[in-house]
This record gives structure tokens, sequence and C-alpha cells, in this order.
């Protein structure tokens, strides 16, 4: 299958992107995945810690869960930082956030001067996912493992 990319057309009197396309993708690819890398390899390093914290939401099978979205994070991370499967990693990744932050930042369940910091850490991972579910229309970009096999 080939695709072909089409820049962006610019508004009157603006430059035209087309000459930033490649860098911004990557970047936005590898900003967007850095979160998941991270988190990924935290969990992994700090299984316990974070099986408990799993558990004390009441879910089952705190430490296989722990284990088994730490490693998610990181390949689907990675996989998303180089453009591999890059579409199929985004939407993965943004359908896991949002499903991560209506268990652990439910703040519509707490009283009402918890909720502040919680509603916060749910609105940034509404807009993380909004920018995963972007990746996931539009593709990786030019400067990816995804377009490198489209050639």
């Amino acid at each position: 299958m080939s695709r072909t990319y089409v820049a962006a057309t610019a508004l009157p009197g603006t430059p035209a992107a087309a000459g930033f396309e490649a860098p911004l993708t990557l970047i936005g690819r590898v900003l967007l995945a850095l979160m998941f890398v991270l988190s990924g390899f935290s969990k992994l390093t700090s299984l316990q810690a974070t099986a408990s914290f799993i558990a004390s939401t009441g879910l089952p099978l705190a430490t296989f869960i722990a284990a088994a979205t730490g490693v998610f994070e990181l390949a689907a991370g990675i996989a998303l930082a180089v453009g591999w499967h890059a579409r199929l990693a985004a939407i993965a990744l943004g359908l896991f956030t949002l499903l991560a932050s209506v268990i652990f930042h439910a703040y519509w369940k707490l009283p009402a001067d918890q909720q502040l910091m919680q509603q916060l850490m749910f609105m940034k991972n509404v807009s993380v996912a909004g920018g995963l579910f972007f990746v996931g229309a539009v593709g990786a970009g030019r400067a990816s493992v995804d377009a490198r096999q489209l050639v």
C-alpha cells in the first residue's frame, strides 16, 4: 500500500509549514510516547509498589495487571516513538489512557476538597488521548518506520 503525504495548505499571509511536517510529527510522537515509556519502565522496576496501588482500587490480579500494563506501556510507547505500527499503538494507548483515567482519576467520586488534583490529572489524560487519536487518524508521518515500509 502506498501513501502520499500532502502538506497542509498555509493560511493566506503565512508561510507554508510543509518543511516542518516531518520533524514536528517526530517530535510530537516522541513527546506523547515519553509518558508511556517512562511509566512502563517505572511500573516494571517498581512492580510491587504498582501492584499495591492497583490493589488499593479494588482491582483483582494486581500484580498481573501491573506487569502487563508496564510491558504494554513500554512496548506501545516505543512503537509510537519510532513510528512502527504507530496508528495501532496510538489508538491502543489512547483507549488505555481513557480507561485508566476513569479508574484511577475518578474525581467525581471524591469530596469537593479533594477533587482538583484528580480532575487535573483526568483532563490531562483526556488531552493526551486526543493527541494519540490524532496520530491514530493521520499516521506517523514521514520520519517513521511506517513511512519507510511504504516505499
